[in-house]
C-alpha cells in the first residue's frame, strides 16, 4: 500500500519511526487511503494526525496536495509547541488558574500557559503513546486511558477516538469516554491547515472562511473568557458569509492583543447534527474547498499567531499564519460557567461522551 503514496508520505513513516519516543520505543504510524487517491497518516505518540494528501486538479492535471502542517520527525514533535494535528486533553483550550468546582469539590489541574491549564496541563494526551488499532483499510481507533488524578484531573477515564476516511474524501473523527467518577472533558484534534500547501511558503491570511455562528467569545490576553458573548453583526468576527481572513485583520482589541484570531464561536444550533458544515474554507485560487461538520456547540478559529519557530517537514521552520486551526470544542473556560449551558463539559458515571468532527474536501 505505502508504494502508492505520494514520496513525503513514504518518507515519513521511516523518518519519523527513527528516533525514540519518550518511552524508549518508536513510534507507530498508519496511512489511510481511499479510492480516489487521498491519504491520511496517523501516530500512535498523541493519537496525531501527521498528514493529509488530497487530490487537486490544477491546469487539468491531478495532483495530491498536502494540506496538513506537520513534522518529519520525532524529536521535531516533541520540540513543537504547536499541538500539530495531535488529540488534545483531558481538557482542550484553557481552564482559569487550572482550577474548577465540580460538585462542591475543588480542583487545582496541572498549569502550563501564563499560571492557566491548556489543552490538559503539562503532559497532555498529545504527549502520550494511545493503543492503536487498524479496523480496516479506512479506519483506524485509537485508546487511552487517563487515570485517576492525572494532571489533577479527578476520575479514571478512558477514551476512544476513532478515525474514518470515507469515499468522498471526508475524514471523520469521533471521539467518545466514560468515567467511573465525575470529571470534565473536552476533546478535540489541533491539525493546522493550509489549502494552498502545508509546505509554509504561504500563509493562511489569503483563504477564505465562513463560520455559521452569531456570537463570539471575547478574552483577556491570556486566552480567558471575559464572561460575556458577543454578537459577531458589526464585528470583524462576523463570518456568516464568506470573506477573506484578512479582512477585517487586526482591527479591533480583541484580536490585537491575540495578535489575529484566537477565539471561539458559538455554533449555530441548526448545524450541531454534523449534516451541515459549521465552517467552510476556500483556498485563495478556488482550487479546494473544505467543510467542516461538527456535533460540538463551539468552534475556536486559531490563525497561527505564534507559529514562528516551530519545525516543518522540510528541515526548516514555519511562521506565523502558516496554516489556521478549527478546532471543535466546548468553551474555553466552561467548567468556570455554569451559565453556559450548552457547553456542559461535565461526565458522569453511566453517562457516554461521545461527538464527532468531519473535514470534507472538495
Amino acid at each position: 500500500m505505502l508504494n502508492n503514496l505520494p514520496q513525503h508520505v513514504m518518507t515519513l513513516h521511516q523518518s519519523m519511526t527513527t528516533d525514540m519516543a519518550a518511552d524508549g520505543l518508536p513510534a507507530k504510524l498508519i496511512t489511510l487511503v481511499n479510492q480516489r487517491g487521498m491519504s491520511v497518516t496517523l501516530m500512535d505518540i498523541g493519537a496525531t494526525w501527521l498528514s493529509c494528501c488530497v487530490p487537486v486538479t490544477v491546469n487539468q492535471q491531478t495532483v495530491l496536495r498536502e494540506v496538513l502542517l506537520g513534522v518529519s520527525t520525532l524529536n521535531d514533535f516533541y520540540q513543537q509547541q504547536a499541538y500539530l494535528g495531535a488529540t488534545v486533553g483531558r481538557y482542550a483550550n484553557r481552564i482559569a488558574a487550572g482550577q474548577f468546582t465540580l460538585d462542591g469539590e475543588h480542583y487545582q489541574v496541572s498549569t502550563n500557559q501564563s499560571g492557566n491549564c491548556l489543552h490538559g496541563g503539562e503532559t497532555g494526551f498529545d504527549k502520550r503513546r494511545w493503543q492503536m488499532l487498524q479496523l480496516n483499510a479506512t479506519e483506524v481507533q485509537f485508546s487511552l486511558l487517563s487515570a485517576d488524578g492525572d494532571m489533577g484531573f479527578p476520575g479514571n477515564l478512558q477514551v476512544i477516538v476513532t478515525y474514518t476516511l470515507t469515499e468522498n474524501n471526508e475524514l471523520t473523527i469521533r471521539y467518545s469516554a466514560e468515567t467511573d467518577k465525575p470529571t470534565i472533558v473536552n476533546l478535540t484534534n489541533h491539525g493546522y491547515f493550509n489549502l494552498l500547501g502545508a509546505d509554509g511558503e504561504q500563509d493562511c491570511l489569503t483563504h477564505k472562511l465562513m463560520i455559521n455562528a452569531d456570537h463570539y467569545l471575547p478574552t483577556d490576553q491570556q486566552g480567558i473568557p471575559l464572561g460575556e458573548l458577543n454578537e459577531v453583526e458589526a464585528t470583524s468576527f462576523d463570518f456568516r458569509q464568506l470573506k477573506c481572513i484578512s479582512q477585517d485583520w487586526l482591527i479591533d482589541n480583541d484580536q490585537q492583543q491575540a495578535q489575529g484570531y484566537d477565539h471561539s464561536f458559538v455554533l449555530h444550533p441548526d448545524v450541531r447534527r454534523a449534516t451541515t458544515a459549521c465552517a467552510t474554507v476556500t483556498a485563495a485560487d478556488d482550487s479546494l474547498i473544505m467543510d467542516v461538520l461538527t456535533t460540538k456547540p463551539a468552534m475556536q478559529l486559531y490563525t497561527g499567531n505564534f507559529l514562528a519557530g516551530c519545525p516543518n517537514r522540510l528541515g526548516g521552520e514555519y511562521t506565523n499564519h502558516s496554516g489556521f486551526a478549527l478546532e471543535t470544542q466546548f468553551l474555553p473556560d466552561s467548567p468556570n460557567h455554569s451559565e453556559w449551558h450548552d457547553n456542559n463539559p461535565i461526565l458522569r458515571p453511566n453517562e457516554h461522551y461521545h461527538y464527532l468532527t468531519s473535514y470534507r474536501f472538495r
